[in-house]
């Protein structure tokens, strides 16, 4: 089979593609023939810096769509030819993918192959900040970095879902700025002044949820964002700054909350709640309460340039690997 590699960090001229062999399924595992396979930031951090990789060679991706291939002793719901979108650790960037069958999802009806790479990180990790951990209530006002972005662009429709009063945005550039309006968000702000631009549109009281996947001091300027029992939820540290810790002062005097998800970790210590958490959030898309535009496709073997456009901070929406038809 077809697979895409790394065998030493760089710039993404280092990603190879190479002949591999084909895997097989362990207990409790499955294989699945790859239609589309999902490119998230996380791969580019693998890719540039060694983000979550154990050993090299590397081969990078962690969401795919396709048809399984085969199932390993005792696996049961899933068989041969059935389509499924996966969350798997690594090597969703090649022909076939092994994956836990605990974060396999078989398709719903009327959901295709395309659309549901889009689907196995992004859409359980939005519906969890604004429902399981962000706890998000009807008339309450929330504020997204990265809303550009694929988890911002669901979770700015899952807030309008859940009757979100108002939605606030943040975004680096007038073209990220016009593409989250265009999906739903109030106003957007600029990464430099979103502090004050909060507090002036919110006449000083701050908003209730803040969703933050950038870490470092903008997550310290976020809490200055919220209201009184406001709650701030980390979901990265895409500025790769050092842990910040929060304590008593920070919290006590105004009642606030401050969580944490990402759904990489959550898969591996706690799979059968990923189970249930995806299976919720993926009933918000077959019932058209959620769509996410693919912004960008490429071949596999376009897969360095695809890694161009996520890290040149310019993508909007989603980006995807077309493996096979």
């Amino acid at each position: 089979m077809q697979a895409v590699e790394f065998h030493e960090y760089g710039d993404p001229a280092v990603l190879r593609l190479v002949q591999a062999e084909t895997p097989e399924p362990g207990p409790g595992q499955v294989t699945i023939d790859v239609a589309w396979a999902g490119v998230n930031f996380a791969d580019v951090k693998a890719r540039a810096e060694g983000y979550r990789v154990d050993a090299l060679p590397h081969r990078p991706g962690l969401e795919v769509s396709g048809r399984v291939r085969a199932v390993g002793a005792g696996v049961d719901g899933l068989s041969p030819g059935q389509e499924v979108a996966a969350l798997v650790d690594s090597g969703g960037y090649a022909e076939v993918a092994l994956a836990r069958a605990a974060t396999v999802f078989p398709l719903p009806a009327g959901l295709d192959l395309r659309t549901a790479a889009t689907l196995p990180t992004v859409l359980p990790t939005a519906h969890a900040l604004i429902h399981e951990v962000g706890r998000l209530r009807a008339g309450e006002s929330v504020l997204v970095h990265g809303a550009a972005g694929g988890i911002g662009t669901v979770a700015v429709q899952l807030a309008r879902a859940a009757g979100a009063g108002v939605v606030y945005g943040v975004a680096s550039t007038d073209a990220k700025a016009a593409y989250a309006l265009e999906h739903g968000y109030d106003a957007v702000f600029r990464p430099d002044r979103f502090t004050e631009d909060v507090l002036q549109a919110t006449g000083r009281r701050g908003v209730d949820l803040v969703l933050d996947p950038v870490g470092g001091d903008t997550l310290r300027r976020g809490l200055d964002t919220l209201a009184v029992f406001g709650r701030l939820v980390s979901f990265g540290n895409a500025s790769g700054a050092e842990p910040w810790q929060v304590g008593q002062p920070e919290l006590y005097a105004q009642g606030r909350t401050v969580g944490g998800f990402s759904i990489l970790a959550f898969a591996q210590t706690a799979p059968q709640a990923v189970r249930e958490l995806t299976e919720r959030a993926l009933l918000a898309v077959s019932e058209g309460t959620v769509t996410l535009p693919v912004t960008a496709e490429f071949p596999l073997a376009e897969v360095a340039e695809a890694h161009r456009l996520m890290g040149g901070r310019s993508s909007t929406g989603k980006l995807l690997l077309r493996v096979a038809d």
